[in-house]
């Protein structure tokens, strides 16, 4: 008699008997549990060799290689500091024979620059939306299941012609995990979403930095060319 109700206690038994709403709603946050490690684990991924590749390209930035010679080695695919660099030299030679209108030039590096930056910060903050959208409605879809088995507990209480325990555990039970679900989906989304868009944000900064630096020297680059220039006339 024990085996049999605790048989019928087991989580397992819980959700095969559960009504199908609460079982749809269960299945749906094991959906949005399974998208969530996706996106986790690939955006960790990615934003570790966005790290790797930046530390990479900078060290090899501020190792003193001239930087046309560095323009040209440039791989097709361009992510993170490099598409950064590549966007900003790249406006730099289109206009470098404008050497009188400095400002025109510098403007026209910084708008490459700064389109590059967007396209980087779109790139890695990519799907993180999704963690925002589960971890907000993963809890409030667990508490709809909730609800409904609470009803499902007062409907048999209504029908019983004696209220026992037994004619509302079953009931309780598959409303409790269906809070439980919505937490489990909803907890490590929201953990993530805040690590991961704080990452997302760190390497922005990195990025902006580098974009300065770049914009520093190529206008130091510029101006030395003007003033040899005007010496080579004089």
């Amino acid at each position: 008699m024990n085996e049999s109700v605790e048989h019928s206690m087991s989580i397992i038994s819980l959700v095969s008997h559960a009504s199908g709403v609460v079982q749809a709603v269960m299945a749906i946050l094991l959906l949005f549990s399974i998208t969530s490690w996706v996106i986790i684990f690939r955006r960790g991924v990615d934003l570790v060799r966005a790290r790797r590749a930046l530390d990479g390209f900078e060290q090899r930035f501020w190792s003193g290689i001239d930087l046309n010679e560095l323009y040209k080695s440039q791989p097709e695919r361009l992510t993170g500091a490099a598409h950064v660099f590549h966007a900003g030299f790249r406006e730099f030679n289109r206009q470098v024979t404008r050497l009188k209108d400095i400002g025109g030039i510098m403007g026209s590096v910084e708008r490459g620059m700064r389109v590059a930056l967007s396209r980087e910060e779109s790139r890695n903050g990519q799907h993180l939306s999704i963690l925002a959208i589960i971890s907000s409605a993963s809890p409030y879809i667990g508490l709809f299941g909730t609800v409904w088995g609470i009803m499902g507990s007062f409907q048999s209480l209504s029908l019983a012609q004696q209220a026992t325990l037994a004619t509302v555990a079953p009931w309780i039970a598959e409303a409790l995990i269906a809070t439980a679900t919505g937490l489990f989906a909803a907890i490590p989304a929201v953990i993530a979403y805040n690590r991961l868009s704080s990452s997302v944000d760190q390497l922005q900064t990195r990025y902006e930095d580098f974009a300065e630096e770049l914009y520093a020297i190529l206008e130091r680059n510029l101006q030395a060319q003007r003033l040899q220039r005007e010496r080579d006339k004089a």
